[in-house]
C-alpha cells in the first residue's frame, strides 16, 4: 500500500471524556482508490472521520492530507483542500430544495460554469434528484436523501470522499444502487473512503479496507481478502 497517499493518519487517538475512543489509529487512502472501515457499531469508525474532518480533535497522533498536516486545521478549511463528507443519517437541509441543497455543496467554488457541469454530472449519475430538483429536501425518501447528501458532497469537487454509512437504513434494493454509485464516483477519479456497518457490501467494493473492534484495528487487507477471512465471515458477515 505504499502507493501515492492523499490522506495518512498515524497514531491518533481521541477520548470522549474519560472514554478513549480511538486507540493509535493508522490508515492510509491512496489516490484513485477505495478504502473502507469495518465494524460493529460504537468501533470508532465514525470517529475517525469526524477527527479526520476536523469536527472532533485528536489528543495524540497526525493526519496528513495531500502531504500537509492537518491535525489542527478547522473544518472550513479542510473543506476548502478537497475533502468531503457525507455524514451518517444523510443531514441534508429540509426546508430547502434539492437545487438548493446541491447548490450548497458548492459554497466554497466561485467558478460558476464548472459548477454547472457538475451539476449535470451529479443528475447523470442521480437521474431521481433530476427529476425531484425542485422539491424540498424533507419531503424525499430516505434513499433519495442518502442520494442527495452524497451529491451535495460531490459539487464541492473534492480530492477525497469520505462516506459515513451511506446505506443505513437502507432496503437492500437501494444498497445495491447506493454501492453501484460509489464505484460509479471512484471510476469518475474521486478517492473514497467509507465506512459501514454492511461489511459485505463495502468490502465487495473496497480496494482495501481496515477492521476496527473498540477503536483500534484488528486487521486489515485487500477487500476481497477480507471477505474470505474466516474471523471476519464469522463477526461481520454472519457466516460459520
Amino acid at each position: 500500500m505504499e502507493e501515492d497517499l492523499i490522506l495518512k493518519t498515524e497514531d491518533l487517538h481521541v477520548f470522549y471524556g474519560g472514554i478513549h475512543a480511538l486507540k493509535g489509529i493508522n490508515i492510509k487512502v491512496p489516490v484513485g482508490k477505495i478504502v473502507a472501515l469495518v465494524g460493529a457499531n460504537g468501533a470508532g469508525k465514525s470517529t475517525t472521520l469526524r477527527t479526520i474532518s476536523g469536527l472532533v480533535r485528536a489528543r495524540q497522533g497526525s493526519i496528513e492530507f495531500l502531504n500537509r498536516d492537518i491535525t489542527r486545521e478547522a473544518s472550513h478549511h479542510i473543506v476548502e483542500m478537497g475533502l468531503a463528507m457525507a455524514p451518517e443519517g444523510r443531514r441534508i437541509f429540509p426546508n430547502l430544495t434539492v437545487w438548493e441543497n446541491l447548490l450548497l455543496g458548492s459554497y466554497t467554488r466561485l467558478d460558476r460554469e464548472e459548477i454547472k457541469k457538475d451539476l449535470d454530472w451529479v443528475f447523470q449519475i442521480f437521474p431521481r434528484l433530476k427529476e425531484r430538483v425542485r422539491q424540498k429536501g424533507g419531503t424525499l425518501s430516505g434513499g433519495e436523501q442518502q442520494m442527495l447528501a452524497v451529491a451535495r458532497a460531490l459539487m464541492s469537487r473534492p480530492h477525497l470522499l469520505m462516506m459515513d454509512e451511506p446505506s443505513l437504513g437502507l432496503a437492500p434494493l437501494l444498497v445495491k444502487e447506493i454501492f453501484n454509485i460509489v464505484q460509479e464516483i471512484n471510476r469518475n477519479g474521486t478517492t473514497i473512503l467509507l465506512i459501514e456497518q454492511n461489511a459485505k457490501a463495502a468490502l465487495q467494493v473496497a480496494d482495501y479496507a481496515y477492521v476496527l473492534e473498540t477503536g483500534s484495528v484488528v486487521l486489515e487487507g485487500m477487500g476481497k481478502e477480507l471477505l474470505e477471512n474466516e474471523k471476519v465471515r464469522k463477526a461481520y458477515l454472519g457466516e460459520e
